[in-house]
């Protein structure tokens, strides 16, 4: 298997860190050396979260630059937009549908840019849109959008589906690891309707 290089971008508290630890522990699973490195403003206050995760024979550093990302996961669309460089041309960029205001469109010195997830498919022709805040609730819990994202991944990365399944039950909380799995099932069936 090739290197993979994968950006987690978000917003605090909406559990980047913890898909950085599934993805760690399925890289792990199948033999490969794994890097996990995470860069946050103020992530408990909603500021911008970014995790990197590198996965491959040999890894010497989790740092992605610029153009250098096979997959971009977006928990925001905002973030989609603030990291969509690092992607690279023909990777996959996976956004989540949600809009978080920053502090400057809360106060009112900005406006929410329009057509976010528009722009960037023009540019970035795998790119995915999936509604997981509205596929979180129906599975029972808002906190489960970032599990909703890592079936759309899952299934784009030709690893098992058992070998992430078995990574959820090992890292969630015995209490939710059924809502967990509902999540991330609904996510791995997920088709865009273009």
């Amino acid at each position: 298997m090739n290197n993979r290089s994968i950006m987690i971008v978000g917003v605090g508290g909406q559990g980047t860190l913890l898909t950085s630890r599934i993805l760690g522990d399925v890289a792990v699973n199948r033999g490969l050396d794994v890097k996990v490195s995470e860069v946050h403003g103020m992530s408990q206050r909603g500021g911008s979260v970014v995790t990197y995760v590198k996965m491959g024979e040999k890894i010497y550093s989790p740092i992605v630059e610029k153009n250098e990302a096979d997959i971009l996961l977006c928990f925001e669309q905002l973030e989609a937009l603030r990291w969509i460089d690092y992607a690279k041309k023909d990777g996959a960029v996976i956004v989540n549908t949600q809009m978080i205001d920053p502090m400057p469109v809360i106060t009112g010195s900005a406006k929410y840019p329009e057509n976010i997830i528009e722009k960037i498919k023009e540019n970035y022709p795998n790119t995915i849109s999936v509604p997981a805040l509205e596929m979180a609730k129906a599975c029972g819990s808002v906190k489960a959008v970032n599990v909703v994202m890592i079936g759309v991944m899952a299934r784009r990365t030709g690893i098992d589906r058992e070998i992430w399944l078995n990574a959820i039950k090992k890292i969630i909380k015995p209490q939710f690891v059924d809502m967990n799995i509902k999540a991330f099932n609904m996510g791995y069936e997920f088709e865009e309707v273009k």
